[in-house]
């Protein structure tokens, strides 16, 4: 179940979406402010505190009584949701899964530069997805995931980050599970010859010996 809230809002000639969030399933709750898109502030659950992910350059917001009501939605939402079970309990449960799945890079690679994957996940429904990371087919730890945001339609997206060193022949993977799909939907990345291509075309103009050197590369990654 879920309460959303909406707005459309003009200040100084540009118009913004601020949009406010809580869901709720047996296992699972979500309260989350946003703003055209971005999150401003959460709830989590788990350290039983607001959360405001802004960037450091930003002067911190800070919201008084926000994780206490955001626990006082999650309980008005599961009362709802039992009263809606009971009155559609002969209609089937909807499940969307993931209409599209991408991965790729934060930045632009450079050989040897921490760098960060994303993986993207749209169109599911309902919230969560589960993604897990792999580094040459070992499983990785230290990823990080936002909390669902809904779309238009009313599915959900999540996007989960990995931060990377990119070095030559690794290949990275993210695998999402969701209750929708019969079998994981999995990614992959692979840091190969093709990610050095610019970089090579564009040093081998130096020189003849090296930019012929740079031009078999670039050849190989065709």
């Amino acid at each position: 179940g879920s309460l959303p809230e909406q707005q459309n809002f003009v200040l100084c000639g540009s118009e913004y979406l601020d949009i406010k969030i809580a869901g709720c399933s047996d296992s699972y709750g979500e309260d989350v402010y946003a703003l055209d898109g971005e999150e401003i502030a959460y709830a989590d659950f788990n350290k039983q505190k607001e959360i405001y992910p802004q960037p450091p350059f930003v002067d911190p917001m800070t919201v008084t009584g926000a994780y206490e009501q955001a626990v006082a939605n999650q309980q008005i939402c599961r009362a709802n949701m039992q009263n809606s079970r009971k009155g559609m309990k002969d209609f089937p449960l909807e499940r969307d899964a993931p209409s599209a799945v991408m991965i790729y890079t934060r930045d632009e690679v450079e050989f040897g530069e921490e760098n960060t994957l994303i993986c993207h996940v749209t169109g599911f429904y309902p919230a969560p997805v589960n993604v897990s990371w792999t580094k040459n087919k070992e499983k990785v730890t230290g990823s990080s995931i936002n909390v669902p945001y809904i779309n238009k339609d009313g599915t959900f997206t999540q996007i989960s980050r990995l931060d990377f060193t990119p070095q030559l022949g690794d290949t990275y993977s993210c695998k999402v599970e969701h209750l929708a799909l019969t079998e994981p939907a999995t990614k992959f990345y692979g840091v190969g010859p093709s990610v050095f291509c610019g970089v090579g075309l564009t040093l081998g103009l130096v020189g003849v010996a090296v930019g012929t050197f740079f031009l078999i590369k670039g050849n190989e990654c065709s």
